[in-house]
């Protein structure tokens, strides 16, 4: 048996180097929003479906994904997978039309599904409970820096390679990185032996279960808020509510991306000393997603400057991702696969229907006649009172399920359930 820091460098870096990926083709558009807008003559509403379709082939994907992740293992999965998100953003950098472009950004989006959740599934097979905080706290180190590489990075290339010229890039990035997945050690998996239909079965037990609804709505409305904004909606709001110019707007959105890093640093670092101390990983979690809400409701309402709102909100929401590890502790490690990208589900729904839906709703609300600013100060407003909805829902705490008549519990992962 190899030794733990030996599992920790032959997993981690392969599935860090996949959400590394995910994240930046998640959140590049953003940045090339009015190259996109010009050179193809896209409305705002066009904008927002064009980059939704990542989350919508993303989201439908998640529930089959998590069957498969059982079933199959995480490396095999996600290398498959990743070739597709690698034909996707070919297409994407010769695509000429929005049909196009919206076919190959959902390719995009199916592509890099499972970047997340298999290092998810990877990590409760290999390591106990008590350490899931911190190296899920590590792959999103990965993905901030994914996301920061999609800010200024991606507007100093831009002169040189074009928006196309990034996206091939991104496809050879992609190959290469599922050829470094196929290096990582399998792991023979309880759920291969179930059938499909006593995994549907499973299935349908995660989505009566209370434990799983507790945590749904939060993840729809501020995790999928806060994915609709930064992947596209964050640089016009800084464009036009706060008068910033394109390259400011890149530079606020680094910051963001830069304290988001720094959150997930602290998670990964001293989430296991501030338990042993007294401070559970679900008073983080609970922690972040009230702040997230005090700093949107500043931002609404001009209260600080933007350089330092905003990259409040990306520490908020280092802290909010804590809910994978809170919920994934809840459930056998055996399904595991099924419950996060359950999930994710409802995550990446969210930020399909609200990336979509603010451009739809800022539109309407300018068609009527008022002032671009305010109609998207209006529109983050209402998404703003879904959120506190969905936050007082969770602050009520239920009980977990009774799976102990499951002979999946033997896999039940170590590490503390629902705390409250």
């Amino acid at each position: 048996m190899m030794q733990p820091f030996q599992l920790w460098r032959r997993l981690v870096p392969a599935y860090a180097a996949g959400y590394f990926l995910s994240y930046s083709l998640r959140s590049i558009n953003a940045v090339i929003a009015p190259e996109l807008m010009r050179d193809l003559s896209i409305t705002a509403t066009g904008l927002g479906l064009l980059t939704s379709a990542y989350f919508l082939a993303f989201g439908l994907f998640q529930l089959p994904l998590g069957l498969l992740l059982d079933r199959f293992g995480p490396r095999r999965v996600e290398a498959a997978l990743l070739l597709v998100a690698a034909a996707g953003c070919a297409l994407f950098g010769f695509g000429t039309t929005l049909v196009t472009l919206a076919l190959a950004r959902a390719l995009i989006g199916l592509g890099v599904s499972a970047c997340l959740m298999a290092s998810f599934k990877a990590f409760s097979q290999w390591f106990p409970g008590d350490r899931f905080p911190a190296l899920s706290a590590t792959i999103m180190i990965a993905g901030s820096l994914g996301a920061l590489s999609a800010t200024l990075p991606v507007e100093a290339a831009l002169p040189a390679l074009g928006w196309r010229g990034i996206f091939f890039l991104f496809a050879g990035l992609l190959v290469l990185t599922a050829g470094f997945l196929m290096t990582v050690p399998d792991h023979a998996d309880t759920g291969a032996h179930e059938s499909l239909s006593e995994q549907f079965h499973t299935l349908g037990r995660i989505l009566l279960d209370r434990v799983f609804w507790r945590y749904a709505p939060q993840g729809c409305l501020t995790s999928g808020g806060y994915m609709a904004i930064q992947g596209l909606w964050a640089v016009p709001w800084l464009i036009e509510v706060n008068g910033t110019s394109r390259s400011e707007a890149a530079g606020i959105m680094f910051l963001m991306g830069l304290a988001m890093l720094v959150g997930y640093i602290f998670i990964a670092s001293c989430s296991g000393w501030l338990a042993r101390r007294g401070v559970s990983t679900m008073s983080l979690l609970i922690a972040g997603l009230g702040i997230s809400l005090l700093v949107q409701l500043s931002i609404i309402l001009n209260l600080a400057p933007p350089t330092l709102l905003w990259p409040l909100v990306g520490l908020s929401f280092s802290l909010s991702t804590l809910a994978y590890s809170q919920l994934t502790a809840a459930f056998p490690v055996s399904i595991s696969g099924r419950v996060n990208s359950t999930l994710n589900l409802v995550m990446f729904a969210g930020a399909f229907g609200l990336q979509w839906g603010i451009g739809a709703a800022v539109e309407t609300f300018a068609a009527g006649g008022m002032a671009r600013a305010s109609a998207f100060r209006i529109t983050f407003a209402l998404l703003l009172a879904a959120q506190a909805l969905a936050f007082a829902w969770f602050l009520v705490p239920v009980k977990r399920a009774n799976w102990n008549a499951n002979a999946l519990l033997k896999n039940r992962a170590s590490g503390p359930g629902e705390a409250e």
